[in-house]
C-alpha cells in the first residue's frame, strides 16, 4: 500500500467529524447565545438585589412562586442535570425543551431574592434541553441522541465558566465516577469551544483569577525534584480538608431535600420554609456575603471568591462553612440554580484558611481550594485539574493535580448528581 494514500478508516472518521461539527452547531449556538443571557441577567439580578437589600424578604415568596412555575410547566423538567444524566445513561422520555426557559427564569428569581446558588446547573440544562430538542426534530438515534446530549452539557459548561477543555472533558467524567467513555470526545470539545466563542462574541467577559505565588524549590541534597516537597505535604492536607468538605456539602444538600420533603406536608410550603430560613441565617451570620453567587461582594471588605485570593483581606475563617449551609438550604428546599460557584467560594475561603493555619501561600491554597472542592463534589478529578489550568494557568499543576485527586478520593462515593452512577469504586475493601 502506498503510505501516502488515505486509508478507508481515515476517509471515515473524517466525514463523522464533518457530520458532528454540522450537528453540533446550532447546540453550540443556541446554548452560547442563552447562557450570555443568563449571565447577563444574573448580573442586573445581583446588582439589583445590591441595591435593593430589602428583596430578601421575598425570597420564601419566591420560593412559592418557583414551586408552582414547575407544578404547573415543569413536570419532569424539575430534575434538572440528573434528568439529562438519566437520559444519557438510559433514553426514555427525552429531555424537555422547556427546561430552558424554566430554569433561566427560576435561577434568575432565586438570585434576585437572595438565594444562594450558582450558575454551572442552570448552563448544563440550558444546553442539555436545547440539545435534546434538536435531536427529537432531526429524528436522531437513541446512541447519536446520547452524544448530542452530551455536547449540550459541554457547551453549557464550557460557555457559561469560559473553560472550553474542562467542560468538553467535564461531560465525559461527570456521568460516571471512575469510567469515562471517549466516544463523544471530539463533539463535545467542538461544542464546548464554539458555545464560549459564540457567548464573547455576545460581549461577557468572565471573572479573572490569578496565582502569583512563584516559589520553586529545588532541594540541596535532591537535585531532581523541582518542587517545594514540604509544601505538597501541605497541598496533601489541603485536599483532604478539601475532600471532606465536599463529602459535608453533597451528605448535607440531600439529607436537607430528603427530610424537608418527609417533614413538611405541604410541598410548596418547603421552599417557603427555606426562604425564612435564609433569612435567619443571614441575621446569625451578620452579613449578606453569603447570599447570591459570591464571586464578588457588595462591600469591598466583604468575603467573596475574589477576596479569598488576596491574602490582605481578611477572612472569616468559617466563611467556608457558613456558604456552605447556605447553599445547601437553599438548594435542597426547592429554589434553583447550581452548585458549583458556591463550591468555588466554599473552596477558596477555606483554602484561604487553610493556607494562614498552615503557613502556605494564601493565593494558591484559594486556588486549589476552588478546584479541588468542585472536584470532590462532582467527582470530577481531571476535568478540575484542567479548570485550574485553564483559569490560573500551567505552573502550578503538580500541586493542582495532587489537591484534586486526594479531594476525589477522601470526598468517598457521595456527589451532587444522584443520577451519577458508579463505574470503578475509589477504594476496594481488603477480602
Amino acid at each position: 500500500m502506498n503510505k501516502y494514500n488515505t486509508s478507508p478508516e481515515q476517509l471515515t472518521v473524517a466525514r463523522q467529524l464533518l457530520r458532528w461539527t454540522l450537528l453540533v452547531l446550532p447546540v453550540a449556538l443556541a446554548a452560547g447565545s442563552l447562557v450570555a443571557l443568563f449571565l447577563w441577567l444574573l448580573e442586573w439580578a445581583t446588582q439589583f438585589r445590591w441595591a435593593h437589600s430589602w428583596l430578601l424578604y421575598g425570597l420564601p415568596f419566591a420560593g412559592i412562586g418557583i414551586y408552582w412555575l414547575y407544578r404547573l410547566a415543569g413536570r419532569n423538567a424539575e430534575k434538572g442535570n440528573n434528568l439529562i444524566m438519566e437520559e444519557i445513561h438510559q433514553p426514555g422520555g427525552g429531555v424537555p425543551a422547556r427546561m430552558a426557559p424554566l430554569v433561566l427564569l427560576t435561577t434568575i428569581i432565586t438570585h434576585l431574592f437572595g438565594g444562594s446558588a450558582g450558575r454551572e446547573g442552570t448552563a448544563v440544562q440550558i444546553g442539555g434541553s436545547i440539545a435534546g430538542w434538536i435531536a427529537r426534530k432531526l429524528g436522531l438515534t437513541p446512541k447519536d441522541t446520547r452524544i448530542l446530549l452530551m455536547t449540550g452539557i459541554a457547551a453549557g459548561f464550557g460557555a457559561v465558566f469560559g473553560t472550553p477543555v474542562t467542560g468538553a472533558v467535564f461531560a465525559l467524567e461527570v456521568l460516571a465516577i471512575g469510567v469515562m467513555r471517549y466516544d463523544a470526545l471530539v463533539p463535545c470539545l467542538i461544542a464546548a469551544v464554539l458555545a464560549d466563542w459564540v457567548c464573547s462574541a455576545w460581549g461577557i467577559t468572565h471573572t479573572h483569577y490569578s496565582i502569583h505565588y512563584t516559589g520553586k524549590a529545588v532541594m540541596e541534597y535532591w537535585p531532581f525534584v523541582h518542587l517545594d516537597l514540604w509544601l505538597l505535604v501541605k497541598v496533601i492536607l489541603g485536599g483532604v480538608a478539601f475532600g471532606l468538605s465536599s463529602f459535608l456539602f453533597s451528605t448535607l444538600m440531600h439529607r436537607i431535600k430528603h427530610h424537608a420533603n418527609a417533614y413538611i406536608k405541604i410541598p410548596w410550603l418547603v421552599p417557603f420554609a427555606g426562604g425564612l430560613l435564609i433569612i435567619g441565617l443571614t441575621f446569625v451570620a451578620g452579613t449578606t456575603d453569603y447570599l447570591g453567587l459570591g464571586v464578588h461582594s457588595a462591600s469591598p471588605d466583604g468575603i467573596s471568591i475574589v477576596a479569598a485570593f488576596d491574602a490582605g483581606h481578611a477572612i472569616n475563617p468559617w466563611s467556608w462553612l457558613w456558604k456552605l449551609v447556605f447553599t445547601a438550604i437553599t438548594l435542597g428546599m426547592g429554589f434553583k440554580g447550581g452548585e458549583v460557584t458556591p463550591l468555588f467560594f466554599i473552596g477558596a475561603t477555606l483554602g484561604h484558611t487553610l493556607a494562614v493555619l498552615l503557613g502556605a501561600p494564601v493565593d494558591l491554597f484559594a486556588g486549589l481550594g476552588f478546584v479541588a472542592v468542585f472536584a470532590g463534589a462532582t467527582n470530577t478529578p481531571i476535568a478540575c485539574t484542567l479548570m485550574g489550568i485553564e483559569l490560573f494557568g500551567a505552573d502550578h499543576t503538580l500541586y493542582l493535580a495532587v489537591a484534586c485527586f486526594t479531594a476525589y478520593y477522601f470526598s468517598g462515593h457521595t456527589g451532587i448528581y444522584g443520577a451519577q452512577r458508579l463505574g470503578v469504586p475509589k477504594y476496594t475493601r481488603p477480602e
